[in-house]
């Protein structure tokens, strides 16, 4: 009978821990890809000043060049499970003549829409196979160039 007490009462603890330590874990990853997307835009700057523009696009790998300016460990790889920084570099579609720099998140491969891995976060609820955590540099940012604005996404250094 103390045995079934015992092992019920670590039941219900569990039931209590887990949830908690699996957000303390979700919240420890945004914190560090906050700092990572700051570590980044800061060698883009370094970037700049050194080649007087932005880098060209990339998909999903780091633009040539800015390997110099960035920490070890950082690119590509980002702070949620099987998730990589994308640089983006793109024309405004609502806007011609302006451009759009950012630093996304992408959390599925390409061409696998099945096995995206989206954070488990609030703000991730709406995700899809174009939704993106992304830091704004300069721009109207947005989760994906081929949708609107207003696409499911998270903007780090916006006002959401």
């Amino acid at each position: 009978m103390e045995l079934l007490i015992t092992i019920s009462i670590m039941a219900v603890l569990f039931s209590v821990i887990i949830p908690v330590i699996n957000r303390v874990r979700d919240d420890a990853m945004f914190v560090r890809a906050k700092t990572e997307f700051k570590s980044i835009n800061i060698s883009i700057q370094h970037y700049i000043d050194e080649y007087g523009d932005y880098p060209p696009d990339t998909s999903r790998n780091i633009p040539p060049g800015l390997e110099e300016y960035l920490a070890p460990g950082i690119w590509p790889d980002a702070a949620w499970t099987d998730s990589v920084f994308d640089w983006d570099n793109w024309a405004d579609p609502d806007n011609p003549g302006e451009r759009i720099y950012q630093i996304s998140v992408r959390f599925c491969p390409i061409g696998q829409p099945t096995q995206c891995k989206f954070p488990n976060q609030d703000w991730a609820q709406t995700f899809d196979i174009n939704s993106a955590v992304y830091y704004c540099i300069q721009g109207a940012c947005r989760s994906h160039i081929n949708r609107p604005i207003n696409h499911p996404g998270y903007c780090v250094n916006c006002n959401n």
